[in-house]
């Protein structure tokens, strides 16, 4: 008994998947390093009308 080979569809659609995985991994990493920026920064001041309120 031999295996059957994969069929065209679902090697597009594994290839597909593969694409929309990696782009998803970038959007993740982004996003983790612009969070990171964010919070590291440390000449931080909040708005004038905010120091207003709080002061």
């Amino acid at each position: 008994m031999s295996l059957r080979s994969e069929h065209d569809l679902h090697r597009r659609r594994k290839g597909r998947n593969v694409g929309v995985g990696l782009l998803l991994g970038g959007f993740v990493v982004l996003v983790m390093a612009l969070t990171y920026v964010k919070i590291t920064q440390t000449d931080f001041e909040l708005p004038a009308a905010q120091r207003e309120v709080n002061n």
